[in-house]
């Protein structure tokens, strides 16, 4: 006989007796049951960024985190919550002094871990989480900021008091981790939350307010209600687990400050307000998408001050105003969202000069009162001149506001996906 068929052979029979001793193990009660493998966090390592303008903190896990948090209530805290099953830190390593961190404390958590970061005295960082994208670990990059601005921006937040927990009777310390359990908390619920899964839609103007009056009597009102129907629609179509929210769904009049209002009502994720714009000549023409910020064109002023004023139910006219000082408060406390928003108008900027092939007139800021009362990445899109006799065809037509709301979509589908993969959260 062949020795290597010989062996070979009797690999197959030894492999199968394996098989078998184990099926009788657990048949017999033996093996009382499989333990879902431990997600071990292994060891915390701090690097200078080669950029010169902070650091990053690595958490090197043997397994991908289900999603994370990160929450920033002081100048010398960061907070984190990794969420997962299992998360196991027993004989996790620690560098004995950094410059990153004078101290890092880790607490067991129902569905996860917590995580206290104490900054060294004198040092300001602006802390963001994000997953390594060649690994299974999580970084959190601390970038150097203004003292002034982090006091303004952690002021009147409270920390997160892991003691707060109701403790376990059977809990205890165990290698310098508070073994947590609170009864109230509800792991799904949290993981959902951090899900994008509700977007606004905003048409403009409505009911005694027509907005702009373009080519041949031409309202604004009536046509961006029709494209953010058509946005919907795609939205519901093509993204089944979304929830759409109108701020208007017919002629009717809504306040700027009440829009917003709705959004946050609804804990929307992206506020989209859809316009028409205008001009006094019929020579110009484009889309334009704007988030909040200070105006720096004389065309994005005029813009401003067009969809900050409100015609009133006695036909008077009234000029909302978002002054320097209001404006600079909302970037120092939500710099997170105006980032998000700027990024998400580029997208939109992108898809209705690449799909709609409409012309690009940029991305641009203003202090719109619609977008400041909406606590949520906010843009205020342009769809294109009513004025411009060309472009008032095209925006009325079914075949021109279905492009226009197809490019609108497929920015907040590609705004979506990159969203959750920042949060690490699944999707299904």
């Amino acid at each position: 006989m062949d020795l290597k068929h010989y062996s070979h052979k009797y690999e197959r029979y030894d492999r199968l007796k394996i098989l078998i001793v184990l099926s009788c193990l657990l048949i017999f009660g033996a093996i009382p049951s499989l333990k879902a493998q431990d997600n071990s966090l292994k060891r915390v390592t701090t690097a200078k960024r080669s950029d010169g303008k902070g650091q990053v903190i690595r958490f090197q896990l043997s397994q991908p985190v289900d999603s994370f948090r990160v929450y920033q209530p002081d100048v010398d805290l960061v907070q984190m919550t990794l969420y997962g099953q299992n998360v196991d830190t027993t004989g996790i390593w620690v560098p004995d002094s950094s410059s990153a961190f004078d101290q890092i404390s880790f607490y067991e958590v129902p569905n996860g871990i917590g995580v206290d970061i104490y900054i060294p005295k004198d040092k300001y960082y602006e802390a963001d989480g994000y997953p390594d994208a060649k690994s299974n670990d999580l970084l959190l990059g601390l970038t150097k900021t203004d003292k002034t601005e982090l006091e303004y921006v952690t002021k009147d937040l409270e920390p997160i008091i892991w003691s707060r927990y109701s403790v376990n009777e059977d809990s205890m310390l165990i290698g310098g981790i508070d073994t947590l359990q609170d009864p109230g908390s509800n792991y799904t619920e949290v993981k959902n939350k951090m899900k994008f899964d509700v977007v606004v839609l905003d048409p403009g103007h409505g009911g005694h307010d027509p907005g702009s009056i373009g080519y041949k009597g031409i309202k604004e009102k009536n046509v961006v209600l029709q494209i953010a129907k058509k946005v919907g629609g795609y939205i519901h179509k093509y993204m089944p687990g979304v929830k759409v929210v109108y701020t208007r769904k017919t002629d009717k009049f809504i306040p700027l400050e009440e829009r917003g209002s709705i959004a946050n009502r609804n804990e929307g994720d992206l506020f989209v307000s859809i316009h028409c714009n205008s001009s006094r000549s019929r020579q110009p023409y484009g889309s334009e998408v704007y988030f909040l910020g200070l105006e720096r064109s004389k065309t994005a002023l005029e813009v401003m001050k067009r969809e900050n004023k409100v015609v009133r139910s006695d036909n008077e006219t009234e000029q909302k105003k978002l002054s320097q000082e209001e404006l600079l408060v909302y970037e120092l406390a939500n710099s997170g969202y105006i980032a998000n928003s700027e990024r998400i108008a580029g997208m939109i900027e992108h898809q209705l000069d690449d799909r709609a092939q409409r012309r690009s007139r940029g991305v641009k800021q203003a202090r719109f009162v619609v977008l400041y009362h909406a606590s949520m990445p906010a843009v205020l899109v342009e769809t294109g001149f009513i004025s411009n006799p060309s472009e008032a065809r095209y925006l009325t037509s079914d075949y021109g506001q279905s492009i226009i709301a197809s490019a609108i979509f497929r920015a907040i589908r590609n705004y979506k996906k990159d969203y959750e993969k920042s949060q690490h959260v699944n999707a299904k």
